[in-house]
């Protein structure tokens, strides 16, 4: 292909048609009509000699050519590095500036930490500045932060993919949280009596494992898990109504501190480590320097 006869809104085009792999979704994320994409979708075409996107065998959406794939993460990450040409030097103010931010993670991390930023920024009274909360489970990660169409991403050490530049935040020690008059009272439980108490846990899958029951397994003991929910913040609402508790960190627990209790754990639990991460393409974004100031501060 000659990239003389290309230009740039046309290559903008195919990455949010590589991206979306949906004509519609494409256009209204490009404020565009459907025609009109459809039709730089056959410039496109013709361009690369290539259908490029064809459509999916049980007629859902469309699937990428093997020549498309080889487009599109080298077309989004040069997209990327564009938009920080344009952009270097440029001073940022959140006072006015215009920027949407999104962020990773799950709602654990965000009643930890990301609350407070987005209260802050609440607080600066810039309705044109914008934070987006995004689940943190997506298996294409590091190639939307490449792409700039995440930020930055927060969750526990362990989980942040290596291509990615990272900060400690902070740790906080797991505790057993349990409703307000439960009927065992508020001392520390001994080991026998906290495995045989009802356990809620978090999962999107239904399961009633968590690493807490393994580091009891290599205790040779196992605890009464009952309950499991898809998110974080549902635990505590069910140990409001119910006589069941949970092992989760300090932190988070605190935020309900009107209606749980929260009591020390009988044995030996590592704490929870956050951090933060982010593409290195960013590394010198000065609105990255400052999203990422507010959770260091955020988290102190």
């Amino acid at each position: 292909m000659d990239i003389k006869r290309s230009d740039l809104p046309l290559l903008i085009s195919l990455d949010a048609l590589l991206e979306e792999r949906n004509v519609t979704r494409a256009a209204a994320r490009l404020n565009l009509s459907q025609s009109a994409l459809s039709g730089q979708l056959a410039r496109l075409r013709d361009m690369f000699g290539d259908p490029l996107l064809v459509p999916s065998e049980n007629g859902r959406g469309m699937v990428l050519t093997q020549r498309a794939h080889g487009v599109h993460a080298r077309l989004g990450e040069a997209l990327s590095q564009l938009r920080v040409a344009v952009d270097d030097g440029a001073a940022f103010d959140p006072l006015t500036s215009k920027r949407t931010f999104v962020v990773a993670t799950n709602d654990s991390v965000f009643t930890i930490a990301g609350l407070n930023v987005v209260a802050a920024i609440s607080r600066l009274g810039n309705p044109r500045l914008k934070i987006a909360i995004v689940p943190a489970n997506d298996a294409n990660l590091v190639e939307r932060m490449a792409r700039s169409e995440v930020d930055l991403f927060l969750g526990d050490t362990v989980k942040v993919p290596e291509a990615l530049k990272a900060r400690f935040l902070r740790s906080d020690p797991f505790v057993m949280a349990q409703r307000i008059g439960h009927p065992r009272g508020t001392q520390t439980a001994t080991l026998d009596e906290y495995c045989t108490l009802s356990h809620v846990i978090v999962s999107q899958r239904g399961h009633f494992h968590s690493p807490v029951d393994d580091v009891l397994a290599s205790l040779s003991r196992e605890r009464n898990v009952t309950i499991a929910v898809p998110s974080y913040n549902q635990v505590a609402l069910v140990l409001a109504q119910t006589d069941s508790v949970a092992t989760l960190p300090r932190r988070l627990l605190e935020r309900y501190r009107t209606i749980v209790d929260l009591v020390e754990l009988p044995f030996a639990l590592p704490a929870f480590a956050l951090a933060m991460a982010w593409h290195p393409r960013s590394q010198h974004d000065q609105g990255l320097d400052w999203l990422r100031a507010q959770f260091v501060a955020a988290c102190v």
